[in-house]
């Protein structure tokens, strides 16, 4: 398909007199990863809706590999598939079972060699004739993301997909996320308040909040660009005041810490030599700006400005 996976036309959602969405512009392409990124209470998940058909815009138009949602919602929904946050099963049904009644639901026959394949993909092919309600939490999530792939959709949202898994579990959907993005070329999208996932997996970023997209930008750039290194030095004694000569922004975060940020290697290098010219190094430590760090910035300007209007 040559259309983008995703374009969305000035979107707008409200319930009552409530705005979720406002006016949100945004093209996501096909085979990309993306990762829609915004505190509780965002609008991610009502987009996520507007997007899917499980809610209507209020205005604006939403088009899914160039058919829109609305008009051409029968095509749209089978091209989509979404993994929610909640999980729910009927608990007395069978993984196999929900994978067959899912494929129902979805227009497509039902095919039990497709569900023991999904079984086999997420490692539960051993709870295939368990009852639902008995499997663990992290069970429960892969059954969840093998019921968004029956139909095969050529976009998944991937809503807060760890959410409550261990680690372990956590980097096998990030292999499966990537796989399905190199192998089957399925455009994924996914929300997550675990900004490590965003940073490793997506191609692009958005953050939105307050109904509102802030930024869209490709994730090397916006590390990139908002990017702060800083080196940690541990004293070999306590310090009254910072030593002079040495970039602005340094700190001392204890008597014996002394934070200096830097951009280039040479920066850096020149930073450990006007240290040790004034005192002992013991130790240093350089830090990196996280994507998490990042993001805290550009919410927190709206965040303080609603505080103040309270």
């Amino acid at each position: 398909m040559d259309a983008p996976a995703l374009q969305c036309h000035a979107t707008t959602k409200h319930f009552g007199d409530f705005t979720a969405v406002h006016d949100i512009n945004l093209e996501v392409k096909a085979g990309e990863i993306f990762a829609l990124l915004g505190p509780n209470g965002a609008g991610k998940t009502t987009l996520i809706g507007c997007i899917s058909g499980l809610s209507r815009p209020t205005s604006g138009h939403i088009q899914v590999f160039g058919y829109d949602v609305v008009k051409q919602f029968r095509t749209t929904r089978a091209l989509v598939g979404v993994v929610p946050q909640e999980v729910s099963f009927d608990p007395f049904f069978t993984p196999h079972q929900a994978l067959m009644i899912q494929m129902g639901i979805m227009g497509v026959p039902p095919n039990a060699k497709r569900a023991d394949e999904l079984l086999e993909l997420f490692s539960l092919s051993s709870k295939r004739d368990a009852y639902t309600r008995n499997l663990s939490g992290g069970m429960k999530r892969r059954l969840l993301v093998a019921k968004a792939l029956v139909h095969k959709p050529k976009l998944l949202f991937l809503d807060e997909p760890t959410a409550g898994v261990d680690v372990e579990l956590r980097q096998e959907l990030w292999s499966e996320v990537k796989r399905l993005r190199n192998q089957e070329g399925t455009t994924i999208i996914l929300t997550t308040h675990y900004l490590e996932e965003a940073e490793h997996l997506a191609d692009r970023v958005g953050v939105i909040d307050h109904g509102e997209l802030k930024l869209v930008e490709n994730t090397e750039q916006l590390m990139q660009r908002f990017s702060q290194s800083q080196v940690l030095f541990r004293l070999g004694r306590a310090l009254e005041n910072i030593p002079p000569g040495l970039p602005a922004g340094a700190t001392l975060q204890t008597a014996q810490e002394l934070l200096i940020p830097w951009n280039t290697p040479e920066e850096l290098s020149a930073a450990i030599n006007k240290v040790q010219a004034h005192v002992l190094i013991e130790d240093c430590q350089v830090r990196h700006t996280s994507l998490e760090e990042i993001f805290v910035r550009l919410i927190k300007p709206h965040s303080e400005d609603k505080e103040t209007s309270i």
